[in-house]
């Protein structure tokens, strides 16, 4: 019930209960004064002879009586209509004061009460929403610390011990020499790939990805990317076996730079777990009527099919231990599912455990009143 519906009904009680009840007082001591005296109390000649001070006197105290009786009435019915569900929802915000977030309200009030206690239940699913939240991101935080500081611990004693090599004469021939310079060298890139992508996953997490979209022929642009992918996988002794089944005029709408990144992380990831004596990773290039499909599948270690749903999640590591003897931050699939959710497509995997895992990526075919869409993400 409503504030105005309660108000209007006090009001009511208030005029309508004394009047009432005034009205059945006069009747029942006009009737007992005319039975006493035999004065009539209808008669105006008699009228007077009910003035006196008998007849007064009951007649405050009811008044008294019923103005107390009204009050009571209408002091309970405004304390269990007001003051109750106000108390109530005082004690709630005590407990958010308090941090327990997890007090409800419950109530079947449909007025302002109603939705008094409606925003309380909304505000506090709110809150807990939001301190879950922060305490995920604060146990996510130091996750991306600890593996940070692993990360860069790992290649950077690498890089001191073969300096100390170099400095203490280890390394006395050319062949060494180079050896060691060659390790340092990995080792710094490895380091610079790991700023990298913590610099463009703090962009992410702001929604500031600087995007340069254009107009790709896929065939081209992907035969690019398994040439120079190639090169590097055969001096590593990994075959590299590509299909192209899509159209020679089929183009997207995408940025070059960071479909590279998602390309380079992908196959990142599979040289990472690779674990055949002969590894083999298959490039494919498949259309799909408004859409190609690029697959990216080896021979790996695979991923077991309860971390399937996770593993592009910030932070998921399929095995924690492994994954540290490896070494990655645990947010390349994160950055590369939000680049291709930011191109207009989506991202998939599938995998058996032992035998390999495929990475589906589905982009949509350019048409012309796509270029708008793209423009709005450019900065």
């Amino acid at each position: 019930m409503s504030f105005r519906k309660r108000l209007t009904i006090s009001f009511g009680i208030i005029i309508v209960v004394p009047v009432l009840l005034f009205a059945i007082a006069f009747q029942v001591l006009g009737s007992y004064m005319a039975g006493k005296t035999g004065i009539n109390l209808y008669s105006m000649t008699d009228a007077a002879g009910l003035i006196s001070g008998d007849f007064m006197s009951s007649l405050f105290l009811c008044m008294i009586l019923i103005l107390l009786f009204t009050a009571l009435l209408l002091t309970r019915w405004l304390e269990k209509s007001f003051f109750g569900p106000i108390s109530v929802l005082n004690k709630g915000m005590n407990h958010i004061r308090d941090g327990n977030l997890d007090f409800i309200l419950k109530t079947d009030e449909k007025g302002e009460i109603g939705e008094l206690y409606q925003n309380y239940e909304e505000m506090r699913l709110r809150l807990k929403e939001s301190q879950e939240e922060k305490l995920l991101q604060e146990k996510q935080n130091r996750e991306l610390l600890s593996n940070i500081s692993h990360d860069l611990k790992t290649p950077i004693t690498s890089i001191k011990g073969y300096v100390e090599g170099l400095i203490d004469g280890v390394a006395n021939t050319p062949e060494k020499q180079d050896k060691y310079i060659r390790t340092i060298y990995n080792k710094a890139n490895d380091m610079d790939r790991l700023i990298d992508e913590l610099t463009l996953y703090s962009r992410i997490d702001s929604d500031r990805v600087p995007y340069n979209f254009h107009r790709i022929n896929v065939g081209d642009y992907f035969g690019d990317c398994v040439e120079e992918i190639g090169m590097d996988l055969e001096s590593r002794g990994i075959e590299l076996n590509y299909s192209n089944l899509i159209a020679p005029e089929t183009r997207i709408i995408g940025d070059p730079e960071q479909l590279k990144r998602v390309i380079n992380n992908i196959v990142g990831n599979s040289v990472k777990y690779l674990d055949k004596p002969h590894g083999r990773i298959m490039f494919r290039l498949l259309d799909e009527e408004d859409s190609i499909r690029v697959e990216i599948e080896d021979n790996g270690k695979g991923i077991a099919p309860r971390d399937i749903p996770y593993i592009f999640d910030r932070f998921y590591r399929t095995d924690s231990s492994r994954n540290s003897a490896k070494g990655g931050s645990g947010i390349g699939l994160s950055i590369v599912k939000k680049i291709i959710e930011d191109h207009g497509g989506y991202i998939w995997a599938t995998s058996t455990l032992g035998e390999g895992t495929c990475m589906h990526i589905v982009l949509r075919k350019y048409q012309e009143k796509m270029e708008q869409e793209y423009e709005d993400l450019t900065y």
